[in-house]
């Protein structure tokens, strides 16, 4: 089976892995403080905190920044359900943004004209972007957006690690970045995270929210200045983390070289499309959205009995059960979010695959998409 996506574990890894488990020193400790130094190099962020996911780091981000029962969040209408659980857990509510249909980011012409019309007894007070699948967002504009309404920007960047915009990397545009390390994503710790920003201020209560909200005194004694969380990162993740960081740059590359592949491939492919190419972009995974005539389902099926594993990419949040029946969405323009949510199809990408997998996955996509015309 050509699974969707494989996390790359070494046996140098599991080695590293195992001599910490003996160690007894199992969290947060040098290897968290050395992972975290590894990814403020990686990223030339300014602060980074290693968390104990991409969720946790999210509900940090807003933690820290006071968001909660009373205040609108504004976010886009397709993505991970990670990003707005943490409004609920936080008591704000979303505002939901339609998103670009080729970047299958936020777009920023429906984020303004929503803001500017916003009514809502809630007081807007941030916009949480993602850079789905490793897509950079449209982060000057947004920033400028954010800034002429007085809102703060979460950068949602579970997906992107190694995204870059003109070289700098995302997560270190906004008020505070969100990362995560889920094995699904481009480099893995199991589960884990990590949020990043560039204010002192902020890192300082990030800080202490991950861990209980505990100060340690110079006299040695600790205190605990606020009511925090458990979100620390173990000690044999942190160690995971800094030998998959080593490898990252060859793996980014890689991903970039099967894309070209799916492109060449599939470029006169009828009955779908393919993701805008943007500079920058990390590639975590590769979506095409197929015609409306084509029945997602079967094609998924289908693949699946030619030994070829894909799924769907993100959801769109206004369909979803719970927030469907919570808040009303139906009045806000979700067309597009709605379509790449019903006929997005996600394929195989991963550095453990090459031009020939490709191309064998292209030809059995486009032998089913013909049969299913």
């Amino acid at each position: 089976m050509i699974k969707l996506s494989q996390p790359i574990i070494s046996e140098e890894e599991i080695q590293a892995v195992s001599d910490v488990l003996r160690t007894g020193m199992l969290v947060q400790g040098q290897y968290v403080a050395d992972f975290e130094q590894a990814l403020k190099k990686y990223m030339g962020a300014q602060n980074v905190l290693a968390v104990s996911s991409g969720t946790s780091a999210l509900h940090l981000a807003l933690a820290a920044l006071e968001i909660g029962e009373g205040d609108a969040v504004f976010v886009p209408g397709f993505t991970y359900p990670a990003t707005v659980n943490v409004l609920e857990i936080q008591k704000a509510k979303p505002i939901l943004i339609d998103v670009d249909a080729s970047t299958y980011n936020i777009d920023p012409d429906k984020l303004e004209e929503t803001i500017i019309n916003y009514s809502g007894k809630e007081t807007p007070k941030a916009i949480m972007v993602v850079h789905e699948f490793g897509a950079p967002a449209e982060m000057t504009r947004i920033l400028d957006i954010a800034k002429r309404y007085n809102l703060f920007v979460v950068e949602d960047a579970a997906c992107a690690l190694g995204t870059t915009i003109n070289g700098q990397h995302v997560g270190t545009f906004g008020d505070i970045g969100c990362f995560s390390w889920h094995p699904r994503k481009a480099i893995t710790t199991g589960e884990g995270g990590a949020v990043v920003t560039q204010n002192e201020k902020l890192n300082k209560r990030i800080s202490l929210l991950r861990n209980h909200g505990l100060e340690r005194l110079e006299d040695g004694s600790m205190d605990f200045v606020l009511p925090g969380f458990n979100y620390r990162l173990t000690e044999f993740q942190a160690v995971l983390g800094i030998h998959q960081l080593k490898k990252f740059n060859k793996w980014i590359q890689k991903r970039n070289e099967l894309v070209e592949y799916y492109y060449k491939f599939l470029r006169e492919c009828p009955h779908i499309q393919l993701p805008k190419k943007i500079e920058g972009h990390a590639w975590q995974t590769f979506m095409v959205v197929l015609e409306d005539i084509i029945d997602r389902g079967n094609v998924i099926h289908s693949l699946k009995l030619e030994g070829i594993e894909t799924n769907l990419g993100a959801q769109a949040i206004g369909e979803l059960t719970y927030y469907r029946k919570k808040y009303d969405f139906e009045n806000l323009s979700q067309h597009t979010a709605s379509n790449l949510y019903k006929q997005g199809l996600a394929l195989p990408l991963s550095p453990l695959l090459d031009k020939d997998d490709i191309r064998f996955i292209t030809t059995k996509l486009m032998n089913i998409l013909k049969a299913n015309e």
